[in-house]
């Protein structure tokens, strides 16, 4: 492993951390050497990630993110038991086709509640004091569509989007307590969201969509990489910014 990622001891908090890229990330910061704190619903899902991960001292805690309230006594209880949070990765999301046509207030909102209102309460309880490292990192996950957009994704583009000004805010905001915050924007990976949107989509668009990728579609732990960077002292000096993962596709 790359030393300056170096994560040995580190406590380090992954929401969606059962499947995709939120278990990607989760197993690469295990290898790293950091103590996980794995967040999702499914007690079985998060039974068979923790499963997965190398070393010893992780943490598997049932949640729903869309309890957005209870988000920052949560950070408080886990870092209370397992000591201050390093970092903290918010991989949970939700995605959803959802032409203007039938779109409704409850999609946008639902969605918005998952992918923006719990990232913001995550930041909140993060910054609580002994939350935190002196030297905390903050990783949104973002996407490709909250820079260019497509069509029937009005929602969810502005929810990706929102997660990129959130971004830019915290980092101005949280910079006095040391903490970075940061996002990382990826294309289209191979995970179970994107199976789902071939189902809807078919095999002839999936394949045009793969053909604006020029390095092709990525897997979860391309993104899990670029996460942990943003995670490690190695980008110490980062902060505000959006990291295209994208296998080129904001490159047209």
């Amino acid at each position: 492993m790359i030393r300056p990622l170096n994560q040995i001891g580190k406590v380090i908090l992954v929401t969606g951390a059962s499947s995709g890229i939120g278990l990607a990330t989760a197993i690469f910061l295990s290898q790293l050497g950091a103590r996980i704190v794995l967040i999702a619903r499914s007690k079985e899902a998060l039974a068979a990630a923790l499963a997965q991960l190398d070393g010893t001292g992780h943490r598997v805690e049932s949640f729903d993110l869309s309890e957005a309230e209870a988000i920052p006594d949560l950070l408080k209880k886990l870092s209370s038991e397992l000591g201050p949070i390093s970092g903290l990765a918010h991989c949970a999301g939700s995605q959803a086709i959802r032409p203007l046509r039938i779109l409704s207030t409850k999609d946008v909102e639902s969605m918005f509640r998952l992918n923006v209102t719990a990232a913001l309460m995550l930041a909140k309880g993060f910054r609580q004091k002994g939350v935190h490292t002196p030297s905390g990192a903050i990783v949104l996950v973002s996407s490709v569509m909250g820079i260019v957009g497509a069509p029937g994704r009005s929602a969810y583009c502005a929810s990706k989007g929102a997660l990129q000004a959130m971004a830019r805010s915290l980092a101005l905001e949280l910079a006095p307590e040391g903490i970075r915050v940061n996002c990382v924007a990826p294309g289209y990976v191979r995970t179970p969201m994107l199976e789902q949107a071939a189902a809807v989509i078919g095999a002839e668009a999936m394949r045009r969509v793969e053909e604006m990728h020029p390095l092709g579609f990525g897997e979860a732990r391309d993104v899990a990489q670029a996460i942990g960077f943003l995670l490690s002292d190695a980008s110490r000096w980062i902060t505000g910014s959006t990291l295209a993962v994208d296998g080129g596709y904001t490159a047209h």
